[in-house]
């Protein structure tokens, strides 16, 4: 068994590209920022922000290019995928992206107010700590335990 699942909360780091396909299906590309702040080992506060780049698809493809702009805040749900091709040069090249099945604009609808906006990114994020919870296996009993 795998589980390929990626939860971000970040910001849109430049706004949406949004292109259509030869048969007319949107996609649109984004890069989210996220950081983390942690103590090094002088116990000064430091911060670490990663990049990264998503592809949206259909119709969400569309609503994103709507609501989302350069510097607003987006949770996304979705899973990583790599790709390849090949260089100018010849060399062979990767990019590993998430490929976003659902997104909500935390801040991108002006007419939410804060307490919303604060209810449903806490919605979101318990939603988040429970799809990574182990479940128990149903085959699993006391007689398991090696001590």
């Amino acid at each position: 068994m795998s589980v390929n699942k990626v939860v971000l909360l970040g910001r849109l780091t430049k706004d949406i590209e949004l292109k259509y396909t030869a048969n007319s299906n949107p996609v649109a590309n984004f890069t989210i920022a996220t950081s983390d702040k942690y103590k090094d080992s002088q116990d000064q506060w430091q911060e670490k922000t990663e990049f990264s780049n998503c592809v949206v698809w259909g119709k969400l493809a569309e609503a994103c290019n709507r609501h989302l702009k350069k510097g607003k805040q987006v949770y996304v749900e979705g899973k990583l995928q790599t790709r390849s091709w090949d260089a100018k040069d010849g060399s062979k090249r990767y990019t590993t992206e998430v490929i976003v099945k659902a997104a909500d604009f935390i801040d991108g609808y002006e007419k939410k107010n804060q307490a919303q906006q604060s209810n449903q990114l806490n919605s979101m994020l318990d939603t988040a700590k429970d799809a990574f919870k182990i479940q128990p296996d149903a085959t699993f009993t006391e007689d398991d335990i090696p001590f």
